[in-house]
């Protein structure tokens, strides 16, 4: 009996839906069926009971999960005490991260990340919209803000500014914003999550609230055609400086208005469970608040952001 079958087992009983278990194993639906043919063959027993509208355990089922579960758990624990005794750092990555600073940072940090640990594989998901880790084919999620389902388990990697910034092109022709009110005849550049158009921004300055509606042009669901559009001198984003870092330490974008401060966020490394916690995704989690160290450090000292705004 393979293992892998047994993998498969325990993702069918877990979604009850062949379709959905293959899915989030990456794998056909007909390759799963296989698998649980296998298995009840070998067993003489049949695990699932199927309908035309659904799939349920049968009573044989219900006995054998627990213990093939179990069983599964304590040959991974042993596998990988093994692979610690020996150092050993390997095994497949499947992360999900932002699009644009997937695109222009942890793209390249991974690079280095797999050029230290060349056991260590990658399949890399981008995407701006929420991970579900029981439909997407990921095991880990980078993303800004905290995770708000306490059945998650979240790492924080830093502080995050944000930054209202143009390029100075585009500032020289329509002119520097002295408040936020000024905003209301500058182009901004907008980003949409699903339903939500994120057209008003808050700014904050000694304890007081100020709100903009922004009038733009242009609106992506892509943060990435956001940040391409303002180095390209289009309008007026307001962005994570994670994002940005590249262009602000580069002078292809200045910040603006940085005597008032935008709503902060956070990056996170997000796990289902603490299974999908191995030495592999602990090392990677160090690493990014290392290269994010290294970014804040330069920005720091070119006077984009304060020690205060990422402590």
């Amino acid at each position: 009996m393979l293992l892998e079958d047994l993998n498969v087992i325990l993702k069918v009983a877990e979604f009850r839906s062949i379709t959905a278990a293959a899915a989030s194993l990456d794998m056909s639906t007909a390759t799963a069926s296989a698998a649980i043919k296998r298995v009840e063959r070998a067993l003489d027993v049949e695990l699932f009971i199927r309908t035309t509208r659904r799939l349920r355990l049968s009573i044989a089922g219900e006995r054998y999960i627990p213990h093939c579960e179990q069983a599964l758990q304590m040959l991974d624990q042993a596998k990988q005490n093994v692979k610690d005794d020996l150092d050993i750092i390997d095994g497949e990555l499947r992360i999900s991260v932002p699009s644009d600073l997937g695109r222009h940072l942890i793209l390249p940090w991974l690079d280095e990340f797999m050029q230290t640990h060349k056991g260590v594989s990658v399949k890399l998901h981008i995407s701006d919209s929420n991970i579900d880790f029981y439909r997407d084919p990921v095991d880990i999620a980078l993303r800004y803000g905290s995770p708000t389902d306490a059945n998650l388990y979240g790492f924080k990697i830093c502080n995050v500014p944000r930054v209202l910034c143009a390029t100075p092109k585009y500032l020289e022709k329509n002119g520097a914003p002295k408040h936020p009110h000024d905003l209301t005849t500058h182009n901004g550049l907008l980003y949409q999550l699903h339903d939500m158009l994120h057209d008003v921004w808050a700014f904050s300055q000694q304890g007081k609230i100020i709100k903009v509606k922004m009038q733009s042009n242009r609106t992506s669901n892509d943060a990435e055609l956001v940040r391409r559009w303002c180095v390209s001198g289009k309008g007026v984003a307001a962005k994570s400086s994670l994002d940005m870092s590249n262009d602000l330490l580069s002078n292809k974008i200045i910040p603006i208005l940085t005597e008032f401060t935008l709503n902060p966020t956070e990056l996170w490394l997000i796990c289902p469970s603490r299974q999908t916690i191995t030495p592999a995704v602990r090392l990677l989690r160090e690493h990014l608040k290392m290269k994010c160290a290294e970014v804040y450090s330069q920005l720091i000292d070119k006077g984009i952001v304060t020690k205060a705004d990422v402590e």
